[in-house]
């Protein structure tokens, strides 16, 4: 006859062995039930938390955010979703571009929404098979610096830009950010080796290349440079600072502007999906929309809004937004761009 000892051991394990099948069992039924809501958030946490409170408020959905603070934010957690397919963690992707929301679609990581969830936005701007929508853009724009350059127009800075030196305009490093979409966008208009030529022509004439948006807006609004490209959020925040600088959009040979929305998505198989529609279309009401807008990083509204509602600076920035080109193509030359200065920097 076993032991004392040797039956406790025996128990001990059977018990284990219930414990690993019915807790797996009792957490998923937990989490899929719980009334709450998991949210990956690329948009910066100081204008993304009081809209996800007011949700939690609204809804009574608890909701557990991951922001990450790092400048490749909106590819670290595009990353992290493609690493996580197999189990996902995440209900709603809120990226603050658009590029790597149509790369995750490709890869099967998003699920279809209700289309009419995405009702009030315009075709241009959100997923034919309602996997994502774009809501609340930003603009690549120029900031110039009124004190350098006096009446500024968009034909001035045309010829600027085609001078023999550069070294009096910047641009943030590509590699991540809004300035790896815009390079992006021009690989879509120009192939590959035309991107290229573009680049090494801004090099060749001497462009400042600077860490971020927010540092060639500081060159600019501090007169080290006439001008920049950067995105309207950063050229908000100089304007708001009082310093002598407007801006201008970029464009295209085209004519068209780059108009680059959030976006919203729900994650193919996510624990909560009732959940993670409904925060879905809080996200892409009116009223966040607006929010957005009236927040410091004034973000450009795409869907119909009340324009009493909004600063008079919108009627032109609306005007510019509606001028976006389709980043569809785009998406297509993503990884392609990416790879090209991974390696292009790595050499440096």
């Amino acid at each position: 006859m076993p032991s004392f000892a040797a039956r406790r051991t025996v128990l001990a394990m059977i018990f284990l062995l219930g414990v690993a099948i019915v807790l797996p069992l009792f957490l998923r039924r937990m989490t899929s039930g719980d009334n709450s809501l998991v949210v990956y958030c690329a948009h910066d946490s100081v204008f993304a938390e009081s809209i996800i409170r007011r949700f939690e408020q609204d809804s009574g959905v608890t909701v557990h955010v991951r922001y990450d603070a790092e400048a490749n934010k909106s590819l670290g957690l595009t990353n992290l979703l493609l690493a996580e397919k197999a189990r996902p963690r995440c209900d709603v992707f809120w990226n603050n571009q658009t590029l790597g929301t149509i790369r995750l679609k490709k890869d099967g990581i998003l699920a279809a929404c209700d289309a009419s969830l995405f009702q009030r936005i315009p075709a241009q701007f959100k997923d034919p098979d309602h996997q994502w929508a774009g809501f609340a853009a930003r603009l690549r724009v120029f900031i110039v610096n009124t004190d350098r350059i006096q009446q500024p127009t968009e034909e001035i800075i045309a010829e600027a830009l085609k001078a023999d030196s550069l070294s009096s305009a910047a641009i943030a490093i590509p590699l991540f950010g809004t300035t790896l979409s815009h390079y992006t966008v021009l690989c879509d208009q120009m192939g590959l080796d035309g991107l290229k030529k573009w680049h090494q022509s801004l090099h060749d004439r001497g462009i400042r290349e600077a860490r971020g948006n927010g540092a060639v807006k500081d060159l600019v609004a501090e007169g080290a440079c006439d001008f920049g490209f950067t995105d309207t959020d950063d050229a908000f925040a100089a304007i708001d600072d009082g310093k002598p600088v407007t801006m201008l959009p970029v464009r295209l040979d085209t004519g068209n502007t780059i108009c680059l929305p959030n976006s919203v998505a729900m994650i193919r198989n996510c624990p909560h999906p009732d959940e993670a529609q409904k925060f879905i279309q809080f996200l892409l009401s009116e009223d966040v929309e607006i929010a957005l807008a009236n927040s410091a990083s004034r973000q450009i509204p795409l869907g119909p809004v009340n324009q009493d509602r909004l600063p008079p600076e919108f009627v032109e920035l609306a005007d510019w937004a509606a001028q976006g080109v389709s980043l569809d193509g785009a998406a297509e030359h993503d990884q392609e761009v990416l790879n090209w200065l991974s390696s292009e920097y790595t050499e440096q």
